[in-house]
Formats: structure tokens, sequence, C-alpha cells
């Protein structure tokens, strides 16, 4: 996952067909939204190069090359007709930094299934089950709304070491990551591996219809993280370990991020502290076919280095 993270009811049902629209108009573009994100951008690129029409939604209607792009804007409604517009598939992003996502993603998944959209890949966090905080109240009321569905529930993210994240700036700046996980360990997954799942998930002609949990090869601490870092770069990496309380202060006062959405991502650390993603799964092997990528080669990629050796010893 990264920091950017009730019961069916029959009434649903009523918004119109799950197969597609009333009117049987051909519904074939694929929403992404937040497709200027980590995942969202790796999405919209692979699905333009198998040829399909996308359609980019972003709060800015920021170009995505290949695709038609729209303003979308999760708090504003009047951006949703738009953005559906021939739409039959759908990646959602949930809004950054809200936790009560379902109360503008219910509304929207009505209107989407109400226009004709017929298949939603929904992104998740490993830390989050179906009925669970935030997102996981939406992940309990998708298979209600459609009959095509998948839960990308992803580790955290690789990326959050290497691009604009708050860890990335620290050790880039600093020369320090900090959290309060403790010795916990995490399966950081690739967005890329997270992107070509996503991608299978929508075009696969059978849908998922269940969460997957999506880690890379190896669990590692922060610690591990860092001398990898520190090894890649040449420049000394460490973990400095917080409490929770400094954790959430940090990451308000850092990010600017509301502080019950803080709070939450500390309790995320904490959980980490205790062994909750000390795991690995086979999931993107088994639906794409390829291994997921490790940690150091990721790394290596998005900060344009030299990839390491491939007889290094997993981390831990």
């Amino acid at each position: 996952m990264s920091t950017q993270h009730p019961a069916q009811d029959p009434a649903h049902h009523t918004d119109g067909p799950a197969d597609g629209p009333a009117d049987g108009s051909v519904r074939d573009a694929v929403l992404v939204t937040g497709a200027s994100g980590t995942t969202g951008s790796r999405v919209a690129a692979r699905l333009v190069a198998r040829g399909l029409p996308v359609v980019a939604a972003t709060r800015r209607a920021t170009p995505v090359p290949g695709a038609r792009a729209v303003r979308f804007d999760w708090t504003d409604p009047s951006t949703f007709a738009p953005a559906l517009d021939g739409v039959g598939r759908m990646y959602l992003v949930p809004p950054v930094g809200s936790t009560d996502p379902a109360a503008a993603m219910l509304p929207f998944l009505r209107q989407a299934r109400a226009a004709g959209a017929h298949r939603v890949v929904l992104l998740s966090a490993s830390s989050v089950p179906r009925g669970g905080p935030a997102v996981g109240q939406v992940h309990e009321e998708l298979p209600g709304l459609f009959e095509d569905w998948a839960v990308l529930r992803p580790s955290w993210f690789m990326q959050n070491f290497t691009g604009d994240h708050l860890h990335a700036h620290s050790a880039r700046t600093e020369g320090v990551i900090r959290t309060a996980t403790g010795d916990g360990r995490v399966g950081f997954v690739d967005a890329d591996d997270i992107a070509d799942v996503a991608v299978h998930a929508l075009t696969d002609p059978a849908a998922p219809r269940t969460d997957l949990v999506l880690t890379g090869p190896e669990a590692l601490d922060y610690a591990d993280v860092a001398a990898t870092l520190t090894a890649l770069t040449g420049s000394r990496v460490v973990h400095q370990r917080l409490t929770r309380d400094e954790q959430c202060a940090h990451f308000r006062d850092r990010t600017g991020v509301p502080g019950p959405f803080a709070a939450l991502l500390a309790d995320m650390d904490v959980a980490i502290a205790g062994g909750a993603e000390d795991r690995t799964t086979d999931t993107v092997h088994r639906v794409t076919g390829h291994p997921p990528r490790r940690f150091a080669d990721c790394a290596a990629r998005e900060l344009g280095l030299p990839a390491p050796s491939t007889d290094r010893p997993a981390a831990r």
C-alpha cells in the first residue's frame, strides 16, 4: 500500500443491469482514476499499450499519452458522469487522505453501475480486510454491486523509498527513514507488479471475483531497506525508530495530512511492528506468470542505478 491508502444492500440491485447499459450501447473504455499516480499511471500506460481505449481521470485532467484525459474529483459528483462516458471497466484508486472513502466511492459505484460499467478493480491494501476500516467498507459492498470485480490488496509500495514519498525524501536528504515499525518486516511490492496484476484483472475474460494480496518475494524490515539503499547509492541511510505518537506527529507535520489519517498511518506502523505485514504471497507470479520483483532491483531501476548482483541473498 501507499500512504497516499456494511452488508450487501439488495436495494443496490435496482440501479441498473450488471451486464451493460439498458440502451444496448457499447461501453469498452477503461476508466483509470488517479491516472497520474503511482499505480494509476502504470495501469493506464499498460492498457494504452494494449490498444485499449482509456479514460485517464485526475483532478486536473492531466494529459496521459494515448488516453482521453478527464477531470475527476471524488469530492465533486459533477465530475462523475463525464468520466463514466463510454466506460465499461474501471480501475479505482480511493481518495487520498480520507478515512471514510466509502462516502464518496459508493455513490459513484452505484452511478457507474447504472451507467453500464460492468467490471471494477479496486485498489485497497494488505492491511485492510473486507469490512475493515476505510476502503474495507467499499470492498464489503463491491460484490453486491458488480458481478465482475477484484480488490487488489498490495503490501507497502517499494516506490515509497524512491519517489516523492516522505520516506524517499528523508532518505535522500537526511539519510534517515523514520517509522514506528520497530523490527517488523514487510513484503514490500513493486508498483509495476501491482499494475501487471491490475491489467490482468481488468482484461482477462474471467474476472477474479476475489481479493488479491500482493507482495514482493521477501519480507524486509526498515533497517534492511536502509541497508539496501546505502549499498545502492553509496550514501549512508539508517532507520530511526519512533513511538506511535511521534510517528503520528511526523506524518501530520511533514505531509499535511489530516490528524485522523496521520493516526491511521501511525497505527499501521504499530501493526507492522507486531508482525501484521510479515508475509509473502505467490499472487503476482500466479496471476502474471512472472515472479515479483525484489526491492533491490526495483530501487536500482527507479533511481537509475546499475542493477545489483542477482546472487545477493535476500535480507533476513
